[in-house]
């Protein structure tokens, strides 16, 4: 009986349709199963739950993790594709095959000539096709690579000790230089390249190694590592960061550059103790990704007018602020490298140096030696720049310096720590520099976030619900007046959510984008600094300049489908 009879026959479908479908899938040439589901009268596991009654072969669930590395061998990925079967799990002489079309004679005569190969007998199970991709991921995994790998150094060790240590001492020093854990690194490093991974957190817990990549801004769990190689594995980071292998007790910092896929790729390298050992994070800087257009960051409209406009004068302070990890430095460098013109003398001031750039001068600041912002800021002055960057204004002296440079006729670009862009003026006011030096020195203030971006290729629209909607309306309404007239809101009112494929790897979302408020200095802003510099006055004042808030840009952005209103509201609302 067909799977389409078998429909029939438990009343899901009459007569009719099922000769519908029979057609369609003789002149399609598609399977049953995609006709079926294609035409939306039952869901996957539904269907294949009478599927596997009708086939009377067992439908089983399996996570891609519980598959051995070894098992997946026993099958050629190709294969594997072609006929839609993987091996699940072996035990003895037995293995469990997931089949998706388990009654198909070429993937059954396929499946014996491999029985005979590989000198196995077989047990079959249903699984549904969402089973059968997710389990398909594993011939290429980074887990698969390192685990191979780790096989090599477990028959090495094993070889020359006898046991599996663990790894200690002046054993370290040795095993970091030979194949297997200098393989272990490489995958892990190409791995986080190849995922856009933003940050390497390699931690001891107690059980094992734990690798975690971050991806648009949130940690994943990648891969648990066997804890005796840790010592061997933070040994072989240091070795290509030069820094001290036999130090353990203290943190360390550096960067090193490797070249992946044919690309330089460079990772800054913070190394930290903790009770179970050495934690590692490696930041990941690849070129191509750090220097991106206005328009790739999400600076567009207004925003971009104003922040144009600031860039075009001959001296001005340009503050970004934000909290740690809103891609403040990024924008610095975007705006940085649009004043990089030729009559320009450009000269940075970073900790750490991120990316380089052609045709600036950028100096890593070394406050072990002494060598801080403050004492940087005094001899580039000496250095007759045009255009300075100071990475970020710290404490009252920077603060002075940074205000001095930019009253002297030098464009000065900084970051500092505020929550919003009417928060910069007070926090300067803090830090000691005098209310009236403000207005003449300061030339804007952007602050910013950053949200995910919806996966273009699986967002799907849906109607909002009505605390959803009131929220979008209220927030449009109290854009100001030339903003609001550009604005086409849809009717009925329609937005975008996350969904999940597997260009996205199920996530929903694709990148990042920022949201920003952009804040210029003004006349009536002057007055207000002198006179009563409090963020309820300041907050008047931006009304006036037809400011966009953050919470407004994130709700134009959603409106556009670029990200989701739950992204952007999770954002927003961080304090």
């Amino acid at each position: 009986m067909t799977l389409i009879q078998h429909l029939v026959k438990k009343g899901i479908i009459n007569k009719e349709k099922a000769g519908t479908l029979e057609y369609e899938a003789k002149t399609s040439g598609k399977n049953e199963e995609e006709v079926i589901l294609k035409s939306g009268i039952i869901n996957q596991e539904a269907l294949f739950d009478i599927k596997a009654e009708n086939l009377n072969i067992p439908l089983k669930k399996v996570v891609a993790e519980d598959i051995p590395l070894k098992v997946l061998e026993l099958i050629p990925e190709d294969s594997a594709k072609y006929y839609q079967m993987i091996p699940i799990f072996k035990k003895e002489n037995l293995l469990e095959v997931g089949m998706v079309y388990p009654e198909e004679l070429k993937a059954q005569e396929a499946l014996k000539f491999w029985s005979r190969q590989g000198k196995f007998k077989y047990k079959i199970f249903l699984i549904t096709p969402t089973t059968f991709n997710n389990l398909l991921k594993q011939y290429k995994t980074l887990r698969k690579e390192v685990g191979r790998a780790l096989e090599e150094l477990e028959t090495e060790l094993k070889s020359k000790k006898g046991d599996l240590l663990p790894i200690r001492g002046p054993e370290v020093e040795r095993m970091v230089e030979e194949a297997p854990v200098t393989k272990v690194v490489a995958v892990i490093l190409r791995h986080a390249v190849d995922g856009s991974a933003s940050d390497i957190h390699i931690e001891p817990t107690r059980k094992d190694l734990r690798i975690r990549f971050r991806l648009d801004g949130i940690l994943h769990s990648s891969i648990f590592l066997p804890l005796k190689i840790h010592p061997a594995v933070v040994a072989r980071i240091k070795i290509l960061t030069n820094l001290k292998i036999d130090e353990t007790r203290v943190p360390q910092d550096g960067r090193f550059s490797a070249k992946i896929n044919e690309r330089n790729i460079d990772f800054r390298v913070s190394t930290f103790p903790t009770t179970l050992g050495e934690k590692v994070v490696l930041r990941v800087l690849d070129p191509k990704e750090g220097l991106k257009t206005f328009e790739d960051l999400g600076l567009e409209g207004r925003n971009l007018e104003v922040v144009k406009k600031g860039m075009k004068k001959s001296y001005g302070l340009i503050l970004v602020t934000g909290p740690t990890g809103s891609g403040k430095t990024t924008t610095l460098y975007i705006i940085l490298n649009s004043l990089n013109k030729e009559g320009s003398n450009i000269v940075t001031l970073e900790d750490p140096v991120e990316y380089f750039m052609e045709g600036i001068n950028q100096s890593q600041i070394r406050p072990e030696i002494g060598y801080n912002f403050a004492q940087g800021l005094r001899h580039i002055l000496r250095q007759d720049p045009d255009i300075i960057m100071v990475g970020e204004i710290r404490d009252e002296e920077s603060a002075a310096l940074v205000t001095h440079a930019a009253l002297t006729g030098h464009i000065v670009l900084s970051t500092l720590h505020t929550t919003n862009a009417l928060g910069a003026i007070p926090r300067l006011i803090d830090l000691k520099v005098a209310p009236f030096l403000i207005p003449s020195s300061l030339s804007l203030v952007l602050a910013q976030r950053l949200v995910r971006r919806l996966c273009p290729d699986c967002k799907k629209k849906v109607k909002p619900k009505d605390r959803i909607k009131n929220l979008i309306l209220k927030e449009i309404n109290s854009l100001p007046e030339s903003i609001k007239r550009t604005i086409q809101i849809p009717k009925p009112l329609q937005v975008y959510q996350a969904v999940g494929c597997k260009k996205c790897k199920n996530e929903g979302y694709l990148g990042r984008i920022a949201i920003f408020e952009v804040l210029e200095m003004t006349d009536s802003l002057a007055e207000i600094i002198l006179k009563e510099p409090s963020e309820a006055a300041i907050l008047k004042e931006a009304q006036k300049q037809e400011m966009i808030t953050m919470r407004q840009d994130g709700i134009l952005k959603v409106l556009d489908g670029v990200t989701s209103v739950e992204e952007a509201l999770r954002v927003i609302e961080q304090k």
